[in-house]
């Protein structure tokens, strides 16, 4: 199951948290929720990750753990040893996986919201851990000849409006989540 919010409508944010809602509904309360957003600050394409954890890092009360900031970002290089270290300081996590990725030209600006994991660097042909519950990518720019290159020249302003409706998304909905009784959840995404 896929759900997808295009970032230039109006209520693009509530859009998204809805389709984590109804993600979720079903991950018990006492299930410790951890937003892994892959991607560096060294190529704007890739940074969607770092930006989504740096805003939700801004937020004390989210409930969630977050990995993956501009500060300290989650890329190629240590995500298996991130993943481990998740593993072994929160066992029994629900994962949400975010990263950018890239597709058709009349696709970019989307989001994508998935159930599964996420396989990041599949874009760039790289053999990376797959992971995560639910995966969001955002679609940055087109795929085709030399993604490295199309990654580096991404226009800045489409990649923080995405991590702006992302990390507002996903706000709204871990409120919603960790402050809604179960019941109440369901008519919120129905």
């Amino acid at each position: 199951m896929k759900d997808y919010v295009n970032i230039h409508k109006s209520g693009a944010a509530w859009d998204l948290s809805h389709a984590v809602l109804k993600h979720l509904a079903a991950v018990p309360y006492n299930t410790t929720i951890v937003i892994l957003c892959i991607g560096t600050d060294r190529s704007t394409g890739d940074s969607l990750g770092p930006l989504v954890g740096y805003r939700l890092s801004q937020y004390h009360t989210l409930g969630a753990r977050v990995a993956g900031t501009l500060e300290h970002p989650v890329h190629a290089r240590n995500l298996a040893e991130t993943l481990s270290k998740i593993e072994d300081t929160v066992p029994d996590n629900f994962t949400i996986a975010i990263d950018a990725c890239l597709g058709a030209v009349g696709h970019i600006g989307r989001i994508v919201i998935g159930e599964g994991p996420l396989k990041p660097g599949s874009g760039l042909n790289k053999e990376l851990p797959e992971t995560g519950d639910i995966n969001i990518t955002g679609i940055v720019n087109h795929s085709g000849w030399m993604d490295f290159m199309v990654l580096q020249n991404t226009r800045l302003g489409l990649v923080m409006k995405m991590a702006e409706i992302i990390s507002d998304g996903l706000r709204h909905a871990l409120w919603k989540y960790y402050r809604q009784e179960k019941e109440s959840m369901n008519r919120y995404i129905q």
